[in-house]
């Protein structure tokens, strides 16, 4: 098991598991035996340099790829035995994702945008609009609801991804250089209210990042080397107050 950083509580399965996983792409390993355990709630960094394999363990998570060997679980359900139909489910019902530009439908309006995971999941589409106009005042995006993406900037984008990955209340928020597209000051707001939000709805998020910054928002860091996982314990600039980040 992965060392220091808050566990399951008593009787309580870890939100997310990986177990020995190995995964490579032709000949080339990307994770060699990778470890990896998120407590419910918990808000975990995943760093290391280009190529570690920090991305393909979020996707192995995510059930977006499958691991040659080892088992991946969500809240002790072994997920790597799925099969695509069963992962394309859990990944709509339980999971929420944030990706570096965003990939906002160009020809969906922001509401749209948002709404959008609502709508696959069968929501009526008055409803799952009204839901997501609720998301534009929390992300400070009033009056941008009926613009595409080509009309927003790549900060405002990015927060409409953000609303897009919350606005089904996932389990799990997953988010893979989400501020990777942005300036340092844009970028800490979009983790501001990531955190805020994700916080507020007892969310679990992994987030893979490079940048310090960023993983100083989190309450343990690991990293990934050569497709293997060191744990780094709680991150050091975190207060005692959970989700409170001293900058």
């Amino acid at each position: 098991m992965i060392g220091p950083g808050p566990g399951p509580g008593p009787g309580q399965a870890p939100a997310l598991e990986a177990r020995g996983v190995e995964l490579s792409f032709g000949p080339t390993p990307a994770l060699r035996g990778a470890d990896l355990t998120v407590a419910p709630g918990e808000m975990l960094a995943i760093m290391g340099p280009s190529g570690s394999g920090k991305s393909t363990l979020l996707h192995c998570l995510a059930g977006i790829l499958v691991p040659d060997r080892g088992e991946v679980l969500v809240d002790g359900r072994r997920t790597d035995l799925l099969d695509e139909t069963e992962r394309s489910a859990l990944r709509r019902d339980r999971f929420g994702f944030v990706f570096q530009f965003g990939q906002l439908v160009p020809e969906l309006t922001a509401e749209e945008n948002v709404a959008l995971p609502l709508l696959l999941g069968g929501t009526r589409r008055a409803q799952a609009l009204e839901t997501a106009r609720g998301w534009f005042a929390r992300l400070e995006l009033d009056g941008l609801e009926r613009r595409r993406s080509g009309e927003l900037s790549g900060g405002q984008a990015q927060r409409v991804a953000l609303a897009r990955g919350m606005v089904a209340r996932p389990a799990v928020l997953f988010a893979d250089e989400p501020t990777g597209a942005l300036d340092s000051l844009t970028g800490e707001r979009v983790m501001d209210l990531l955190t805020a939000a994700a916080r507020e709805q007892g969310t679990t998020v992994v987030v893979v990042t490079h940048e310090a910054r960023v993983a100083a928002y989190a309450d343990r860091e690991v990293i990934v080397r050569d497709g293997k996982v060191t744990s780094l314990g709680p991150v050091a600039s975190t207060t005692t107050s959970p989700g409170q980040v001293q900058r």
